[in-house]
């Protein structure tokens, strides 16, 4: 809150939505229309959750600085390409982040007679008990959104995904809490991907990306031999391909694993820390195309190659009946020299071991 009180910073205001709110929205034409979801505004900070998607964050901007990626089908709500193989591909929308899973993520896959689509269901599932609150907690300001996703099939799993997003009025941070059950009473396999979008104008050419990562190993052909550039993202080049690295990250001495992007230029950058306890994989998915021009950064618990690599090495993550897991991720925006200075020196100290 910039220092101040609750008393002396409602002595400048009306109301308190003057600065901050969550306000229920609902998108009225294309694809999108129809689409339920929050606009949540934050002093200068401002993003949208997708309500009737997995309670993503879609959009997000610093100061009018867009911060997400928007792919070329642009925004839209669910509907039939959803979980049609590689189709997935023309509802892929990007947003600050999609939530990837649970029974599948990265490439589409049949096995037993069942259909595992690109990046799997969640992505594209409407919430339920669907809640969005804003109230002072002592002298901080909060902005909470939360709700239950489910990924069910008759005779088959049961899998439930209940999510919190939250941020403080005055702060720069989003915060995303995660919890997963398995409600059914067998083991299921639980895979998740968080897929974070970075777009113009915070992303651009020179921008560095920062990961504390013991090895970088290309995903395939295309990708290898560049990566000595997987950290600097280059000017855009037409029909460039898609280039993927996976990197062996390490955690902080609290269990926490920080990446960023940084944009010198524009003095700005978002950092994204996540506990690493049960996303142990970080793939980076850099894309210089024209139009496509994007840089996504993902944690995982599953590797990049998806549900049919796991299933010929005999590795499937799985959740046992009615157990927990959870994910906490945050989204930290820097501003200033300073700050980027100071997110380049944690990253070298992690490097160095110290």
């Amino acid at each position: 809150m910039d220092g101040e009180k609750r008393e002396g910073l409602l002595r400048k205001v009306g109301s308190i939505q003057q600065l901050a709110y969550v306000r229920p929205i609902r998108y009225e034409e294309g694809r999108s229309g129809g689409l339920r979801a929050f606009e949540v505004k934050n002093g200068p900070l401002s993003y949208r959750v997708l309500a009737d998607k997995c309670m993503d964050v879609g959009e997000m901007s610093y100061k009018g600085v867009n911060v997400s990626f928007l792919s070329k089908p642009g925004l839209q709500g669910r509907n039939h390409y959803d979980t049609n193989g590689d189709e997935a591909l023309r509802s892929i929308m990007g947003g600050l982040f999609f939530t990837a899973g649970l029974e599948n993520i990265c490439a589409p896959h049949r096995s037993c007679g069942k259909d595992y689509p690109m990046h799997g269901r969640i992505r594209t599932t409407p919430a339920e008990h669907i809640c969005a609150d804003a109230f002072w907690e002592a002298d901080r300001y909060v902005l909470r959104t939360s709700g239950e996703m489910r990924e069910a099939e008759l005779f088959g799993e049961n899998l439930v995904l209940r999510r919190t997003i939250e941020t403080l009025y005055g702060e720069r941070t989003v915060t995303v809490v995660d919890e997963i059950e398995n409600q059914s009473f067998r083991p299921e396999p639980m895979m998740i991907l968080y897929h974070i979008n970075i777009g113009y104008p915070l992303l651009d050419e020179g921008c560095e990306l920062l990961v504390p990562t013991r090895s970088v190993t290309p995903r395939d052909e295309a990708s290898r031999g560049k990566e000595g550039r997987w950290n600097r993202m280059d000017a855009p080049k037409d029909n460039e391909p898609e280039y993927v690295f996976i990197h062996e990250p390490m955690a902080d001495e609290h269990g926490k694993v920080t990446v960023s992007v940084l944009n010198d230029r524009l003095e700005l950058g978002i950092q994204i820390q996540y506990t690493a306890k049960n996303l142990p994989r970080f793939m980076e998915w850099k894309s210089t195309a024209s139009g496509d021009y994007v840089l996504g950064l993902e944690p995982s618990n599953s590797s990049v190659y998806g549900r049919a690599y796991h299933e010929e090495h005999g590795d499937l993550h799985m959740l046992e009946p009615f157990a927990k897991e959870t994910n906490i991720l945050s989204f930290t925006i820097l501003e200033g020299a300073r700050e980027l200075e100071a997110a380049r020196e944690e990253n070298a100290r992690l490097l160095s071991g110290k």
